[in-house]
């Protein structure tokens, strides 16, 4: 893998199929080389899977199977900027379809407990909106919501029950 800066993802034994999967579901999202143990390691036995290079959305980014030790919490997680409600629907549904968890405004986590944020265009533009009471309307209508719904969001900033 070549540059100097990439996301390192911790994983319970998971890291091939989460990449996997990744590159399966996303655009530019491709698994690069995975690495086996040349020993026993702590949480796993020679020829394991130790690492696996992906590439996730177009960012270089490493899996690593270091065991139970640490978990993913929201601190960090990926976003997802769709163009349309099919593609908002697409992605959301396939993270949480696969084992994952829904959570609040646009927020899933997948099953092995990577943060993704499903985000419209649309909704990152409510707060270029110059009308303040606009903005107010559609971001009120967001956190009532879990996918993002763009007609919803829409209609709230326009001021029209959807």
């Amino acid at each position: 893998m070549s540059g100097k800066n990439r996301v390192c993802l911790w994983y319970d034994g998971g890291a091939q199929e989460a990449a996997e999967f990744y590159a399966a579901t996303l655009p530019d999202t491709r698994v690069t080389k995975v690495i086996r143990a040349p020993a026993d390691v702590p949480d796993g036995a020679e020829g394991e899977v130790l690492v696996v290079e992906f590439t996730c959305l177009g960012i270089p980014a490493l899996g690593l199977n270091g065991g139970p030790a640490f978990r993913h919490t929201e601190a960090f997680s990926f976003q997802v900027i769709t163009e349309d409600q099919e593609e908002t629907d697409r992605y959301w549904d396939a993270i949480v379809g696969n084992g994952g968890q829904e959570s609040q405004c646009g927020w899933c986590k997948d099953k092995w407990g990577v943060s993704w944020q499903i985000t419209p265009r649309q909704l990152m533009a409510i707060y270029d909106d110059p009308d303040p009471a606009a903005t107010k309307r559609a971001f009120d209508a967001m956190q009532s919501m879990r996918k993002i719904d763009i007609a919803a969001i829409e209609a709230a900033r326009a001021g029209h029950a959807a």
